[in-house]
């Protein structure tokens, strides 16, 4: 079992206020969702490196595309949705 460890820093008095109200409406305390916070933040930044390096492994392996090919997609893309949208109206 790990042990949990204080850490400290600075944050606004108003943000800490909000943060109570939320944790007294949620019958919880502020290191609760403080932890929950920081999971939350942890977890999409783990995606978000996951999706760079998927990223960058596209681009060492040549599966890109051309600035037309980019161009062309977003075309097709926006016709498609102002069909769409035409046909709701």
């Amino acid at each position: 079992m790990s042990t949990s460890r204080i850490v400290t820093f600075r944050i606004d008095p108003e943000k800490v206020a909000e943060l109570d109200m939320l944790a007294k409406a949620m019958d919880r305390d502020r290191s609760y969702l403080l932890n929950e916070a920081v999971e939350s933040y942890l977890g999409e930044q783990r995606r978000f490196a996951a999706m760079v390096e998927e990223g960058l492994e596209d681009i060492r392996n040549g599966r890109t595309f051309s600035q037309e090919e980019v161009e062309r997609m977003a075309d097709e893309l926006s016709l498609a949705a102002q069909s769409k949208t035409r046909k709701l109206a």
